[in-house]
């Protein structure tokens, strides 16, 4: 009953507005009705505050291919000479192989059309000069073979010719002993003989008997001393044309081997000048293959840089760009080394082409219109020079395939897509300058990893 009374009120039963007092107090209908409507922005503020937004980080960049070998490319000249003729017009399609302009040769050495045919005549003249050393060197081989069996019969034969000197000279020896030996007697022999003589025990008779046994015994000593010295030579002679017969094979042999060295140095020798022809004719081979530029693929001439015909080019200038015909879109973004360590390989990018008209918010790429879905594929290790890193990106899979009519070169502009905070979080990490936040599924801690 109590909470009946305290529930009427004054202004259920008097019309406050009927009164001047109660219009002084009470406030205008615009007012309150004003006061509503702020009341309800509040709310809606409020709850603006609590709404989902998509941390990225933004860069800008250019339309490449995903894989470096079908890439725009310069052509350009392997050898100096002139542009003969082109085969091609600019942005025609052509086939690996195809030839796009021929050049023509200015180096004087290369101007004999008959070149090749000049060099294979020198190297088959050179060819036959090493046989013929080959087959030099093989001779001297046999003759140096030949002169020491030669040497080694005739030292054999020398040598035996010293063992029978030597055979002698022992044989003559002991005859000259024996001479010795018989002399001696027959000489004290015809002393005694002559003493007894003299005494008369023997007669005239027997001491001429016994003296011409004494000169005869001499006769034999000197006889055996001559042919002993006789011996003596033989031995010594022997002994000396052994000497010279292993002097005479040794300055022929050394005289052969000379001969064999020379002519294995002058082989090697056209055997380098063989290798030298061998290597230029293969130079001028290739160089002749170097006259036509061919395609390197399937592709596009895109811009000719050397225009004409009779233009002298240097080796190495830039002819022609290429571009290959069948490449992978991609797109290089550059950003900031303070953004790049928020990134990780196979993360999420919203991306908008220049020429294609979006309608583009940043934090809510749901609701953006005109933007195409990529997924970073590599992230560079060192900047590009300027303070920048750059990222590739490739096309997410999951999302609308990008435009077929897109150029490689064109502009773009690319959002990283990182953690979902609250607006209102993002509002004061971005008035107190704090970095965006670490996508968790692509930071996870290593398993194992001890944190210290």
């Amino acid at each position: 009953m109590k909470w009946r009374v305290l529930q009427n009120f004054v202004s259920e039963r008097i019309d406050e507005i009927g009164y001047a007092v109660g219009q002084t107090v009470e406030p205008p209908l615009w007012v309150r009705k004003g006061l509503s409507w702020l009341g309800i922005m509040g709310l809606i503020f409020l709850a603006f505050l609590f709404l989902p937004w998509t941390q990225n980080v933004s860069g800008v960049g250019r339309v490449t291919s995903l894989h470096p070998e079908v890439r725009p490319q310069t052509l350009h000249a392997m050898i100096p000479g002139r542009i003969v003729r082109w085969y091609v017009q600019e942005g025609q399609r052509v086939r690996a192989g195809d030839t796009l302009l021929l050049i023509g040769e200015i180096k004087d050495y290369y101007l004999d059309p008959a070149l090749p045919v000049r060099l294979r005549e020198q190297l088959r003249a050179k060819e036959a000069t090493a046989q013929a050393q080959r087959e030099k060197i093989q001779a001297l081989n046999r003759q140096i073979q030949a002169l020491m069996q030669a040497r080694e019969a005739n030292l054999a034969r020398a040598e035996n010719a010293l063992l029978q000197a030597q055979l002698r000279y022992t044989a003559d020896s002991a005859a000259y002993q024996a001479a010795v030996i018989e002399f001696n007697l027959a000489e004290n022999q015809y002393a005694r003989q002559e003493t007894l003589y003299l005494q008369g025990l023997r007669s005239l008779t027997d001491l001429q008997v016994r003296q011409q046994r004494y000169q005869e015994a001499q006769a034999k000593l000197i006889a055996a001393r001559n042919r002993l010295r006789a011996s003596e030579v033989d031995v010594n002679n022997a002994s000396l044309q052994l000497q010279a017969i292993r002097a005479d094979f040794s300055e022929k042999i050394a005289k052969a081997e000379s001969e064999l060295r020379s002519t294995e140095a002058y082989l090697y020798d056209v055997e380098a000048s063989i290798a030298k022809l061998r290597n230029e004719i293969a130079n001028v081979d290739v160089r002749r293959g170097f006259y036509a530029v061919l395609a390197p693929q399937d592709g596009y001439v895109v811009r000719a840089m050397k225009t004409g015909v009779g233009e002298v080019i240097k080796e190495g200038e830039p002819l022609a760009v290429f571009m290959p015909g069948a490449y992978k879109l991609a797109v290089e973004l550059f950003v900031k080394p303070l953004d790049v360590a928020l990134l990780k390989v196979g993360a999420k990018v919203r991306l908008q082409f220049d020429g294609w008209p979006a309608f583009v918010f940043s934090g809510w790429p749901g609701v953006s219109f005109g933007t195409f879905g990529g997924r970073i594929y590599t992230i560079d290790y060192v900047d590009t020079g300027n303070g920048l890193f750059r990222v590739l990106v490739e096309p997410d899979p999951e999302d609308k395939p990008w435009p077929s009519l897109l150029r490689l070169g064109g502009g773009v502009r690319g959002w990283f897509l990182l953690n979902d905070v609250p607006i209102w979080y993002e509002i004061w990490r971005q008035i107190n300058g704090f970095p965006p936040d670490l996508v968790p599924q692509f930071y996870k801690k290593p398993e194992g990893s001890m944190q210290k």
